[in-house]
């Protein structure tokens, strides 16, 4: 291969790369606001829903949510920081579902079931960009 070539191969897979970390920033992005608005709608009584709600975990999910809103700023700008807000955000999640899966028994299934989600979505999220960022 000459060394146009292999400009050629280098050149034609960074868009790829690109789109990819587009698509995972706009999924911590979507995975933000939804935490932050649907906690914000029970904190304000404009959605009460028909199972036990645990305040601290709404008031979790609302702080993470910003926190996802963050992360997905930082991996749009392939900043290096979004690596351990995204290990922060996915230990945090799978620490939480651990405890309410395991240790609590006044949590409804719906919230073991979002939580569940989050540690999925954060998962796939990290499994995403763990190589571009740490590169």
């Amino acid at each position: 291969m000459t060394n146009i070539d292999n400009h050629i191969n280098k050149k034609s897979s960074f868009p790829r790369e690109g789109f990819r970390m587009g698509i995972v920033a706009i999924l911590a992005l979507l995975i933000g606001i939804m935490s932050v608005v649907s906690g914000a709608m029970v904190l304000l009584n404009y959605n009460i829903p028909n199972y036990n709600v645990l305040n601290w975990l709404v008031v979790y999910n609302v702080i993470l949510g910003g926190i996802s809103i963050i992360a997905a700023i930082l991996i749009w700008k392939n900043n290096k920081s979004a690596r351990k807000i995204i290990l922060s955000i996915l230990i945090s999640h799978l620490l939480v579902f651990l405890y309410l899966y395991f240790l609590n028994q006044e949590v409804a299934l719906e919230s073991i079931k979002a939580m569940g989600f989050r540690v999925s979505v954060w998962t796939v999220i990290f499994l995403l960009t763990y190589k571009k960022i740490n590169s």
